[in-house]
């Protein structure tokens, strides 16, 4: 990804269409890989974060927004995007999406048992908000996906041995996994880049690029996944916090308890392989195919 480099006359711009005070500053912010982003600090000592979205469609970042803004209103703890003095969420400058969201004091989530809790329990929460009827259906890293990966290889005669593999795994997972698994709001990646904490609990979720409406014991399982491993091994004890803060607000059923192991499986093969090659992430998807064998607390 080409990252997009602002000068401070540029977001000046940027601010003043938005109605607000001058801009004293402007840097980089780490963190996130699919777009660009920098921290802006306001004479009043306001801090904002310019978000530049350099893999989405102007499309698809208007129906983030708006997705973005409706669980923020249903109490989901997450910044809703500034309205610009035009009364748009976003700015089109050279094709690409600019906007505007509050900047959140923290750090990323720790992973000690009162975070992961708060995190339980806010996934929970989120899980039992209403879904929009405008949610998209489709996990874009899911079952869809992999049938599309398995035509680009048929036509490009690419078949890796991870993909044989996946082939193979899907073909059970869909015997495997029951039909009628609640389905609700689902983040799609809730990892610890896309989580801020303060004092031992979740101050605010990030980057709901992946939001749809999905299998609700998924999501929680991929929180295990980006909060619950460490130095290649799964951690018993950060599962059974996640799942204590989750099931203090919606305890599972016994079917979605039997599910979890089958939920457990590779998906960021193409965000890192297709839509990444060629660059430091194309590899990541081993790390999911390296915890297939691991003996798991579920």
């Amino acid at each position: 990804m080409a990252y997009t480099e602002v000068s401070l006359d540029g977001a000046s711009a940027v601010i003043e269409a938005a109605g607000l005070s001058q801009l004293l500053s402007i840097e980089k912010l780490a963190g996130g890989w699919a777009n660009s982003n920098y921290i802006l600090t306001l004479r009043d000592n306001t801090k904002l974060v310019l978000k530049i979205w350099n893999e989405q469609s102007l499309e698809d970042v208007e129906y983030l927004l708006s997705m973005t803004v409706y669980l923020s209103e249903n109490g989901v703890p997450t910044p809703s995007p500034i309205i610009f003095e035009n009364g748009k969420a976003m700015m089109v400058i050279d094709g690409l999406a600019w906007t505007l969201l509050p900047f959140i004091e923290g750090q990323w989530l720790e992973s000690n048992h009162s975070s992961l809790y708060s995190l339980g329990v806010i996934q929970a929460n989120l899980h039992l908000v209403a879904p929009p009827k405008e949610l998209k259906s489709n996990f874009s890293m899911g079952n869809t996906l992999f049938e599309r990966l398995f035509s680009i290889a048929d036509e490009n005669h690419g078949w890796s041995d991870f993909l044989i593999m996946l082939k193979s795994e899907s073909l059970l997972l869909n015997e495997s996994i029951g039909k009628g698994l609640p389905k609700g709001i689902i983040h799609g990646d809730l990892f610890p880049d896309n989580v801020i904490g303060t004092k031992d609990k979740v101050k605010s979720l990030l980057d709901f690029e992946e939001m749809c409406h999905d299998i609700l014991a998924f999501d929680l399982v991929m929180t295990f996944v980006g909060f619950g491993w460490e130095n290649g091994q799964p951690v018993a004890e950060r599962w059974h916090s996640i799942l204590a803060g989750y099931q203090s607000i919606r305890p599972l059923s016994d079917e979605e308890k039997n599910a979890l192991p089958d939920l457990h499986r590779p998906w960021r093969y193409w965000q890192f392989v297709i839509n990444l090659p060629n660059t430091e992430h194309t590899d990541r998807y081993l790390e999911m195919t390296e915890r297939l064998n691991k003996k798991l607390p579920f």
